[in-house]
């Protein structure tokens, strides 16, 4: 077992200046504050709740065997059990005293909802600082709490989160015993920030001690730490001089109360956070704490009203060795296949289902993933998929030129891929690959002959799979979970892990040849003879028939839950909602399921409590699913009687046809969905290996070969994690590059090019302008037919779903299953990218609701506030009317995650 901290004796709430408030009264983070206070460095005001007051609540409730008790269930379980223990019980008389006592002698704003000043309440858990262990992120902070009966409750859900799932299953892992968890709570003045960021004393990424780095944003550092807003970046030396400045674009900010995002004005986007003489004046405080601490430094600040706050410090850790000093980092040419050659590449399918930039982890795992996905479009020498500045990108040259092989002319490779992959301009070339072909043709023909062999005996493949996939990956992760020792984990990885990865690829496969080129010809054809409108409605329907098609026989009966992967998670919310559906279900069901759900470094919503709250908090007000789902297919229906009318003799050929194409669109998105799942398994063996490696968080920048040798034994290169860490952060601070890109890409010459463009590059040419000339008509894929009229809404990310007001029309760069439950809030959908089988399409035309999408630029030309007019039958985007600034809903509150 570890070894427990000194139980406290004392009062139930210290100042954060009382010298007893040390780490077994105070916990980690109240510790270093009340160093900090009494210091006498400039730390908000605030008081600690003590772990004696913990343990006298546990007392005075007599609740510690019934929690020892709890704990001999499974760890989830366990956490909702004694989450109801602490739930039904008040604080103890004395404690809850002292804690009002306190709040009302804080001064500051006095402007919360229940009157009392704002303040943060964090937890503070003593087993943060324990020798070799790091429990960050395990327990609750609430944002912008006011009043004291709110504060009081604050106190006791941080108590509460002691015990979350997460963390029971940590300290069982890492043997401390139950009975020594114990956890203080800091409740300080919220700092309304002007601007906010983190400060190393220490260049972190190349370890260099003689300069400092600042990272800032607008308002509060909750859209900093959460990774959500992009910052400026400043070195410094130990004078205070700025070596050198990097100015982001920043989009989005925290909300004043912390609990989401707002858009950053337009006017502060570019400007720089601090300037010289303040980055000067922070480095001074900065190099204050480094004395207190007699070593590097991060420091969370905020400034407001031109004065600096220390909001927290600790000592800086997992510093790479570097030199006295180190030269200015420099991306060029990293992670970059576009420089291999003159190539058309286009993230338009890839970019969907993994819209990141991916950690070193995540790219090694979809490597090994793609050798059996697409072992027929691999050669010798070429990349397939590259990357491109860390995003993944499908090489159409080669794809084309393999094509070409088999008789496939440009154009016709051309529409048989847009469906897919989206539009390439018509006036571009696709630059062929020299392809030797009688020796390409005999390097693929033993893949194709398996490809072709594996298509045949789909059938049977395919139903067998999907029954097993999902108990499989929760068996692997229980397997991962239990696997005590680094060196049983390289064996689970080389014996079942990566077999099972790669026959994931294999299945992925199997199911997108299932039908062979239905999914693009049958839509194709019936347009031509139905109508596009008619065939649009006789195509849907696919979570609605007990088959899941969009066919019906007369007298098809109702929906016996045969449906779209891509909307499970939709429909399931709403029938939590509806209360036929327990939380706990759906989570097991769907909770795999996410907005980056191939990132591996990025958690799930089953590894956050407050997700499934969020997602039914977004369905109040908008129609339910099960109604949106029943009325398109009362309009399916509709439409196949007027086909019947018109053509009585091909209703029966129409209807098979359609019931293959809808097998094959099922299949495909069932397979995809267990690969997401694959992935939650890869994530799991990562934060093993982290644990087993001591590697934390390094771990997602190292390969799969460098983390299985971390865990045979060998050392981790710290420096070359630290190097990838600043080339993940580095590209990740970039906007989303374009869709199709033409020849060698420079993202950085490209990002600052004030006319660049979003849906299209060509290496040697200057941007086009877009920005300062925006069109009012917007052109796209027809995604979802119908015509709705609206204010739009441009959100970056589905975190920013609370800001969609009814009726308003979403406008984003793309949506995955992640944005899945925001569709029944908006009137209609406009994306940047996508085609006729992207998720934006799909899903908008089974629920009825108009979509344009893959329209390029649509998220420069249009702001939020503008009123549109969508023609989703038509594919046209009208801007009716500007607006010169537009309202931004406050989201509902929500606690933020303590890191």
């Amino acid at each position: 077992m570890q070894p427990a901290p000194p139980l406290p004796a004392g009062p139930p709430v210290l100042a954060l200046t009382d010298a007893r408030a040390d780490l077994a009264a105070a916990g980690g983070k109240g510790a270093s504050l009340a160093r900090l206070a009494c210091a006498g460095l400039h730390v908000p005001a605030g008081f600690l709740v003590t772990t004696g007051a913990y343990r006298a609540f546990l007392r005075t409730h007599r609740l510690q065997p019934a929690l020892l008790q709890a704990l001999k269930q499974d760890d989830a379980a366990a956490s909702a059990a004694i989450g109801r223990l602490f739930a039904a019980r008040p604080l103890p008389s004395e404690t809850a005293a002292a804690i009002r006592q306190a709040y009302a002698g804080l001064s500051g704003p006095a402007g919360g909802p229940n009157g009392g000043a704002p303040v943060a309440v964090r937890s503070s858990a003593t087993t943060e600082d324990l020798p070799g262990l790091s429990a960050a992120g395990q327990q609750d902070t609430f944002l912008g709490v006011s009043g004291a009966e709110d504060v009081l409750a604050a106190v006791r859900r941080c108590w509460a989160s002691l015990w979350t799932e997460r963390a029971i299953a940590y300290r069982r892992r890492h043997g401390i015993d139950p009975e020594h968890a114990a956890i203080a709570v800091v409740v300080q003045l919220m700092v309304p920030a002007d601007a906010a960021g983190v400060l190393f004393t220490v260049n972190p990424l190349t370890g260099a001690r003689d300069e400092l780095v600042i990272n800032a944003v607008w308002g509060l550092g909750e859209s900093l730490v959460a990774g959500q807003a992009t910052p400026d970046t400043l070195v410094l030396s130990p004078g205070g001089g700025v070596l050198r400045r990097s100015t982001a674009d920043k989009t989005v900010m925290s909300a004043p109360d912390g609990t989401g995002l707002q858009p950053v004005p337009d006017r502060l986007r570019r400007a720089p956070v601090l300037t010289d003489a303040q980055a000067a004046e922070l480095a001074r405080a900065g190099a204050a704490v480094g004395r207190l601490y007699e070593g590097p430094v991060d420091i969370e600040w905020a400034l407001r009203d031109g004065l600096f706050h220390i909001l927290q410090a600790r000592p800086a850790t997992g510093l790479p060795a570097g030199p006295a000093s180190a030269a200015a980092f420099d991306p060029a040419g990293e992670w970059n296949d576009s420089l291999a050659g003159n190539y058309l590449w286009s993230n338009g399918n890839f970019a969907e289902a993994a819209p990141d930039v991916m950690t070193p982890a995540t790219w090694s795992f979809l490597e090994i993933f793609m050798s059996t996905a697409m072992a027929s479009s691999s050669l010798p020498g070429f990349r397939a998929i590259g990357r491109i500045g860390g995003r993944p990108y499908m090489n159409m040259s080669l794809a084309m030129s393999m094509a070409g092989l088999v008789g496939i002319s440009e154009p016709r490779f051309r529409s048989l891929t847009e469906d897919v992959y989206g539009r390439i301009p018509p006036d571009v070339r696709i630059p062929a690959v020299e392809l030797p072909r009688w020796q390409v043709l005999r390097m693929l023909l033993p893949a194709g002959l398996h490809v072709m062999a594996e298509a045949g005996r789909a059938g049977r493949l395919l139903p067998r799979f999907l029954a097993s996939a999902a108990e499989r990956c929760e068996t692997a992760r229980d397997r991962i979970a239990g696997t005590a020792t680094a060196a049983g984990l390289a064996a689970l990885w080389r014996a079942e892990l990566e077999p099972m990865l790669r026959e994931y690829g294999a299945m992925l496969s199997v199911a997108g040849r299932q039908g062979g080129a239905v999914l693009v010809t049958v839509p194709k054809r019936l347009r031509k003879l139905a109508g596009g409108v008619d065939a649009e409605l006789m195509l849907s329907g696919l979570s609605g028939r007990p088959d899941g098609s969009g066919a019906p026989d007369e007298g098809a009966g109702p929906d016996d839950g045969a449906g779209l992967a891509s909307l499970g998670p939709l429909t399931g919310i709403g029938q939590v909602a509806a209360g036929s559906l327990a939380a706990a279900d759906y989570l097991r069901r769907y909770g795999h399921r996410s907005p980056h759900e191939f990132e591996v470094s990025i958690p799930r919503p089953r590894e956050d409590p407050q997700w499934l709250p969020r997602q039914l908090e977004l369905l109040r007000g908008a129609p339910a699913p099960s109604a949106l789902l029943a009325r398109r297919r009362e309009e399916s229906d509709a439409a196949w009687r007027r086909f019947a009318n018109r053509h009585p003799r091909r209703v029966r050929v129409w209807r098979r046809r359609v019931r293959r194409w809808a097998t094959a669109a099922r299949g495909r998105e069932l397979v995809r969905s267990e690969v997401t799942r694959m992935f939650w398994v890869l994530r799991a063996y990562c934060l093993r290996a982290a644990e087993l490696t001591g590697l934390g968080d390094g771990v997602f920048f190292l390969s799969d070969e460098e983390i299985l040798g971390c865990l045979e034994g060998q050392p981790a290169d710290r420096a070359a994690i630290a190097h990838r860490r600043a080339l993940h952060a580095h590209y990740a601070a970039l906007p989303a590059y374009p869709t199709v890109i033409l020849g060698r890409f420079d993202p950085d010459a490209w990002a600052r090019d004030p006319g660049r463009r979003t849906d299209f590059y060509r290496a040697g040419f200057p941007g086009s302008g877009d920005r300062q000339a925006p069109s009012l008509t917007i052109s796209g894929f027809p995604g979802s037919g119908g015509l709705a009229e609206g204010v739009a809404r441009v959100l970056a990310s589905p975190d920013e779903a609370g800001t969609l007001g009814p009726g308003e029309i979403l406008v984003t760069t793309l949506t995955n299953v992640g944005w899945t439950p925001v569709f029944p809030r908006a009137a209609a959908v406009v994306t940047d990218i996508g085609a006729p089988l992207s998720h934006a399409a799909i899903v908008a035309r089974e629920l009825g609701i108009p979509a344009v999408v893959g329209c390029g630029n649509a998220t420069l030309h249009i702001r939020s506030g503008d009123r549109l007019r969508v023609d989703g039958a038509n594919g046209v985007v009208e801007i009716l009317g500007r607006s010169a600034a537009a309202s931004t809903p406050a989201p509902a509150a929500a606690p933020a995650t303590d890191e």
